[in-house]
């Protein structure tokens, strides 16, 4: 399955959670939301992913922590926050990088229509 088969099926899930759910819950919930929904679209989803990150001759094994890694291919980024800032955007392409992943979504499901919350960013497209 490709990335962009993968990302039409989490923004279907996340679009579900948020008519459920709605807005204004910690990130969490949206995190085992969304994990569980992909599941249970035969998915394989992992959480928490640690990325390492290596600086020079240093090597740390969790340089950072990817909420969610779908078929090793597509990261998603879970935000619960006003607005999304730049910085978010940054962070997002900071672990596509070096996981050397192509795509992530940023989704934050603060807002009242989901599709005003996701961002779509690509790494060496």
């Amino acid at each position: 399955m490709q990335e962009n088969e993968i990302s039409a099926i989490i923004i279907d899930c996340a679009l579900k959670i948020h008519k459920i759910l709605g807005p204004g819950l910690f990130e969490n919930v949206y995190e085992t939301a969304l994990e569980y929904e992909l599941q249970n679209h035969g998915l394989y989803v992992q959480t928490q992913v640690p990325i390492p990150l290596v600086y020079e001759a240093i090597k740390l094994e969790a340089g950072y922590r990817v909420d969610i890694l779908v078929e090793n291919k597509v990261i998603i980024e879970i935000k619960s926050i006003e607005a999304i800032a730049p910085v978010h955007r940054k962070q997002l392409l900071t672990y596509l990088r070096p996981s050397n992943k192509k795509l992530g979504l940023l989704i934050n499901f603060n807002v009242e229509f989901l599709k005003d919350g996701i961002i779509r960013l690509v790494n060496n497209l």
